[in-house]
């Protein structure tokens, strides 16, 4: 989930047969177009039989990218949406840029390069009418796919202008619409994709298959970091359908059978050694151990104004830790993979197709272009396949078994064989004045660096990569300092929904509250004294705008009805965070039954700049806030003896249908650039709910989750 800066656009247009394409190119981090040449990131191709077809190289998950960009383009455009087609890219770093999908980033980043390449087009489609009609192109306007001649009405379709129109230049700066002229941008446009998940056709990297296809499962070693000591497998080779058995990696076992439940019972069959490694007495204590151990090390700093240290007043401290949690999507872990001799194809659901094919390459001794990759639609994504075991598990598989192959991951190997969000700690104090108002405040973040577990270098020495993004300060204190530590611990760390976003925001709002009331301060007022005052701050390369998160916070609180009178024995609690460049705020509202909270409603606001779909957005908020009020009341990840100990749904328990909450979604209309929706919703959930309960019972939840 790397941030992406200094984006560059780039088009160009070529003849391909009778149509028109125009590209564009979204590059990586650092890299200019001089250095790529022309690589187009996606493609917009009209033929002369007048469809339209987008192609878009980001991956699917449920959050709308299929719909919404393609919204984008075909706005500038003057595209007919009803004569518009999708197409998924494949892998090709070197065509498309950067695919990962994460960081909430597709639209934020397509944004300027969709409107140019539609705005490029549509100029080059009236030119070409123009043309052929001999007259101004001044009297020439586009509307519905199509160029109309106002003087005459003479109207030439898009299809019928293509091959004309890609024998002209491109225009370098197209004119773009103004915000009030979108007929596109800004409506309820139905997802594409919903009629073929309604029907059952769309196609799932689990429901795909290929001739002649073999079913695959893999036994893995229990601890975490184990490896394959020896195995017998006479009685799994007994078992109807088995053609191959056999070692892959140096910590598993694959069997390979004609369906997938004659590979659960070969698997079952088998006799397997372990050298459980290092690990073996791992337990979850030994991690917050860890952590607390680490909390007084050396802290890179990531936000400092005024001096902390040399401030008076009343002090107030507190703790904050969060567990390790896994994913759980829906659709478990799965890839197909057919291992060729020269070449490899793999298809499955991947967020980050270019390191898919990459790490394919080269378990399996190819070259990335020997390798290509086809991404299917995902159930459920969340950050965990931005990792690529599964891929490469399916094309070694495939190489050793000489066939096609499609690797299943049980629910309980998903649960317990993954990589996992990682604990951390939090050390929070605060200097507070005569008045009450914190005239100090200072958070250290303790916890594993992602990306530095998995390879990729920090931003600074002892920053992660993803830091800046996800842990920034959106209240103007006069002394205030938010540093962190980075930690290793034995847990392999994984990217998920919001990353630090959710550790960070917990622990933050938690203790914003604390402060109010040790001020003797309602929550909503205290954070908009903190906001009052206009101002910007500077947090790595994005300004936060307090006047933007006062007014989410402020729309959140009239909504939600704060500080009115509520149903007997409902209680309210208030939170609010700015991630990904976004503002988004959350009222949780509970009852205790049984000493439990039950949540009865959400009310939460988000300040994303321009809204592309509204549907969409108001879809990103609900999953947001139910996926954030699983991990909080009962999800966690524990290990005993170097084993993850939850395996399925019972024991990593999600929230049901009878105990999900009215969730109310709202947004700021704005024309500022868009930025991410589908993790700003994740962090304000937690703290809202604690400080709900503490509403309730004066009881300050300060570990997650609640219900643990």
């Amino acid at each position: 989930m790397t941030p992406l800066s200094r984006r560059e656009f780039l088009s160009a247009g070529v003849a391909a047969g009778a149509g028109l394409v125009i590209g564009f190119y979204l590059p990586h981090s650092g890299s200019s177009a001089q250095n790529h040449g022309f690589a187009p990131n996606a493609y917009l191709r009209i033929t002369s039989d007048d469809k339209v077809t987008i192609v878009v190289a980001r991956s699917e998950m449920g959050q709308g990218v299929r719909t919404a960009l393609p919204m984008i383009l075909a706005e500038e455009l003057e595209a007919d949406w009803k004569k518009i087609e999708i197409e998924q890219a494949g892998a090709d770093p070197a065509l498309y840029g950067d695919q990962q999908t994460g960081s909430s980033a597709s639209v934020k980043i397509s944004w300027d390069p969709l409107r140019k390449a539609g705005a490029s087009a549509r100029e080059m489609l009236i030119s070409a009418a123009a043309l052929e009609w001999g007259v101004p192109r001044s009297g020439c306007r586009a509307e519905n796919s199509s160029v109309v001649h106002a003087a005459t009405n003479r109207r030439l379709s898009y299809g019928h202008l293509a091959a004309k129109a890609a024998d002209l230049p491109i225009p370098v700066a197209p004119p773009l619409k103004d915000a009030k002229d979108y007929k596109l941008v800004g409506t309820r446009v139905a997802r594409l994709d919903t009629p073929s998940k309604v029907d059952g056709s769309a196609v799932f990297g689990i429901d795909f298959r290929v001739p002649d296809m073999k079913y695959a499962l893999l036994a893995r070693c229990p601890v975490i970091g184990g490896t394959v000591a020896s195995f017998d497998d006479q009685e799994a080779k007994k078992i109807s359908g088995v053609s191959y058995v056999g070692k892959i990696g140096e910590s598993a076992v694959a069997v390979v059978a004609d369906s997938v439940w004659g590979a659960m019972e070969a698997r079952r069959a088998l006799n397997v050694t372990w050298d459980e490694g290092p690990n073996h007495d791992l337990n979850t204590e030994a991690v917050y151990d860890l952590l607390k151990q680490s909390a007084n090390g050396k802290a890179a700093v990531l936000y400092e104004t005024g001096d902390v240290s040399k401030v008076a007043g009343r002090k107030i401290e507190a703790t904050y830790q969060t567990p390790l949690m896994a994913h759980a999507a829906m659709e478990p872990g799965n890839c197909t993979a057919h291992f060729r001799g020269s070449n490899c194809e793999i298809w499955g659901p991947m967020q980050w197709p270019p390191d898919v094919r990459d790490a394919v390459a080269k378990a399996v001794g190819l070259d990335p272009g020997e390798v290509k990759i086809n991404v299917t639609l995902l159930g459920g994504g969340f950050g965990r396949r931005l990792d690529h075991d599964y891929a490469v598990e399916a094309a070694l598989v495939s190489k050793a078994a000489k066939v096609p192959v499609k690797v299943i991951w049980t629910r309980e190997d998903d649960m317990r064989f993954s990589a996992y969000r990682p604990a951390s700690y939090h050390l929070l104090h605060a200097v507070l004045d005569g008045s009450g108002w914190p005239v100090a405040f200072s958070h250290r973040i303790v916890e594993p660096s992602v990306n530095t577990q998995k390879g990729f270098p920090p931003v600074v020495q002892g920053v992660d990569v993803d830091l800046p993004d996800e842990a920034g300060l959106i209240y103007s204190f006069p002394n205030a300092r938010r540093d962190y530590v980075m930690t290793v611990t034995p847990v392999p760390p994984a990217y998920m929904r919001s990353v630090y976003g959710l550790e960070t925001a917990f622990a933050c709002e938690s203790f914003i509250d604390e402060l109010a009331t040790a001020a003797g301060k309602d929550p909503l007022e205290y954070r908009l004294h903190l906001l009052a005052k206009d101002e910007d701050i500077k947090f790595f390369d994005t300004t936060w705008k307090t006047a933007r998160m006062r007014g989410v916070l402020q729309l959140t609180a009239e909504k939600a009805g704060w500080g009115k009178s509520l149903p007997a024995g409902h209680y309210q609690g208030i939170a609010c965070f700015g991630c990904f460049g976004t503002y988004m705020a959350e009222v949780v509202e509970i009852s205790m039954e049984n000493d439990q909270p039950r949540v009865h409603r959400v009310v939460g606001a988000m300040d994303c700049g321009q809204v592309i779909n509204p549907n969409i957005l108001e879809q990103q908020i609900q999953g947001g806030v139910i996926f954030a009020l699983c991990n909080a009341l009962r999800c966690q990840i524990t290990i005993a003896k170097g084993r993850v100990v939850q395996g399925n749904f019972d024991e990593y328990q999600p929230i049901r249908m009878n105990e999900a909450p009215v969730v109310e979604a709202y947004f700021v209309a704005s024309t500022e650039a868009p930025t991410g929706a589908g993790e700003p919703p994740i962090p304000p959930l937690a703290p809202a709910l604690c400080n709900a309960i503490y509403a309730a019972t004066k009881n300050r939840i300060r570990s997650l989750p609640v219900m643990g």
